[in-house]
């Protein structure tokens, strides 16, 4: 269930209201989207060509921010990408702990992230974009920037559209106080390329994942 939202309207706390909410629903979110993925094959082929610019790259660390209960963590993993997973929400991150046994998972926040300068040949920001305000969407750029190695690709994916709003139930029925905001293409590339990134491709597609989905791949400029 979503409500409308003016624009300006941001709870002081959403970084918190977040964590609360994804805290209360990680069962039955791990439960409702573990197929995902197994719907959507264009989600998983660019997830392929994500891996293969990593090889390319000559190999390293791959972040997956935002990860949830570790479900495009554990799929990286399967394509032999050295992945780990960061979160904010602590209940995601123990589900996600126990879906994937033996699995790097950390718990942390894309506005903050504390991972070295250059410690990454690659990140995804899977849906997890989606949450973060535009007046913070520069800073975890920054982030993403300061922790990538020169060349590493980034990848993104968001729902596309022009509203932000208020969900305030999902996952089976659970209280939730979530700020969706959808976006489109051209202003998310051109925060991209403000913030140093080369972006080479991008598309929109219906999965099972959103109902209108929008995918950019992007590289770390010198």
């Amino acid at each position: 269930m979503e409500t409308g939202l003016n624009a300006h309207d941001w709870a002081h706390d959403w970084l918190a209201d977040t964590r609360t909410s994804y805290d209360t629903v990680a069962i039955s979110y791990a439960e409702l989207t573990h197929h995902i993925l197994d719907e959507s094959p264009v989600e998983r082929a660019v997830l392929a060509l994500f891996a293969d610019l990593v090889r390319a790259q000559g190999g390293g660390l791959v972040a997956d921010v935002g990860c949830g209960t570790g479900r495009i963590t554990g799929h990286l993993r399967e394509l032999d990408l050295d992945a780990f997973g960061i979160d904010l929400s602590p209940g995601m991150i123990d589900v996600a702990r126990r879906h994937h046994p033996g699995v790097r998972f950390d718990l942390g926040s894309m506005t903050d992230l504390a991972l070295a300068d250059a410690s990454v040949t690659g990140l995804v920001a899977w849906y997890s974009l989606i949450h973060i305000p535009d007046d913070e969407i520069s800073s975890v750029l920054a982030h993403f920037r300061r922790v990538l190695r020169p060349g590493g690709p980034l990848l993104l994916s968001f729902h596309v559209g022009d509203e932000s709003r208020l969900k305030t139930e999902g996952y089976g029925g659970h209280p939730m106080k979530v700020y969706v905001h959808r976006r489109q293409h051209d202003q998310t590339i051109e925060w991209l390329n403000e913030a140093g990134f080369a972006v080479e491709t991008h598309r929109t597609l219906t999965s099972a994942q959103s109902k209108l989905g929008g995918i950019i791949l992007a590289r770390r400029q010198p």
